[in-house]
């Protein structure tokens, strides 16, 4: 049975008056893979995109056990605290690839944000998305915008080479790291560091407080290594420790100076209309792959397919190339 929503111009107010639990059930509709959720998804969207963009987009990954849920908290407790914003997070969870299913257990390590008036948590599974991100991560960015949050952090599921894709969503690209995580680059990514804006140790507390000051030492000279993200801007490397909220306020001041740089070099906008370019872009696909999959002739092709890949010899160039010859001729005929 089809889960029931509030109508749009319902859960659109609900939003719009800062509702947490309408901004969670918008989001919830906009993950439904049922067509009439999708499209009333859409249309709640198109009416919030006006409502939407005057937040300050943070994208956090980094290797697991690298403390990212207990350095968002304490990121999120500063700027709550000090700086009155009201902060969302998004906390993204790998989705098993065997049964599906995933821990969602970001909220429950965030405990005392969780529970502050202005601050909201949403974890969600990745599925089968690449890129360290849900599938609908930018709708509910937007979302987010549109419900008054000032901060919007995106807690991608760790680093991978397919994890840039968070890149796309935000405006500032934080990356965790701990000390002896690896030697230096080795234990992270080429194609992630030649995205981040900022780099931060991690768990710089007790004896490892020295160790971690050397390590980010050597991480800024190798990242003058790779080439700047923006013109002007060179990758800073922080400590901090999230337990003992030291350097906290720190990584703040250097996250102001990044923006203030790109606005006041036009490196803003343009980022924000390549931020919605790749959104309409991952809306497009989804939206055109299941179109296809509701024509009949698609379907009797994928019913063939998954029975002739399951039996003896499968080829599956073959079955593409039928497919595509398939869908020439129902489109161009």
């Amino acid at each position: 049975m089809a889960q029931l929503f509030p109508t749009i111009e319902t859960l659109k107010k609900g939003i719009l008056a800062g509702d947490r639990a309408s901004l969670s059930q918008a989001i919830t509709l906009c993950e439904s893979s049922l067509s009439v959720h999708q499209d009333e998804s859409l249309q709640l969207l198109e009416e919030l995109l006006p409502q939407s963009g005057n937040s300050l987009r943070i994208g956090i990954s980094g290797i697991p056990g690298a403390g990212k849920s207990t350095f968002i908290e304490a990121l999120g407790m500063e700027l709550i605290e000090k700086h009155h914003k009201k902060v969302a997070v998004l906390a993204i969870d790998p989705t098993s690839e065997l049964s599906g299913g995933s821990i969602l257990g970001d909220k429950t390590r965030m405990d005392d944000l969780s529970r502050n008036v202005n601050a909201f948590i949403r974890p969600t599974a990745s599925s089968t998305q690449l890129g360290g991100v849900a599938q609908y991560t930018q709708s509910a960015i937007v979302l987010c915008e549109a419900a008054g949050f000032d901060v919007v952090i995106v807690e991608t599921v760790g680093v991978g080479q397919s994890e840039i894709k968070v890149n796309k969503m935000v405006d500032i690209f934080l990356l965790l790291q701990i000390v002896g995580a690896g030697d230096d680059l080795q234990g992270m990514k080429r194609g992630i560091l030649e995205c981040v804006d900022l780099v931060v140790v991690n768990k710089a507390d007790g004896e490892l407080r020295q160790k971690a000051e050397l390590e980010a030492a050597n991480l800024k000279k190798a990242l003058h290594l790779f080439p700047q993200k923006h013109a002007g801007w060179s990758t800073e490397v922080k400590t901090c420790s999230s337990i003992e909220k030291r350097g906290i306020a720190s990584i703040w001041h250097t996250i102001q100076a990044h923006q203030k740089h790109l606005k006041s070099s036009g490196q803003f906008e343009l980022q924000r209309r390549l931020q919605t370019e790749a959104w309409f872009v991952d809306l497009q696909n989804k939206s055109l792959f299941d179109f296809l999959q509701t024509l009949p002739t698609v379907q009797a092709l994928l019913t063939k397919t998954k029975v002739e890949l399951s039996g003896a010899n499968p080829n599956p160039i073959g079955l593409l190339r039928e497919m595509k010859t398939a869908l020439k001729e129902l489109f161009l005929r």
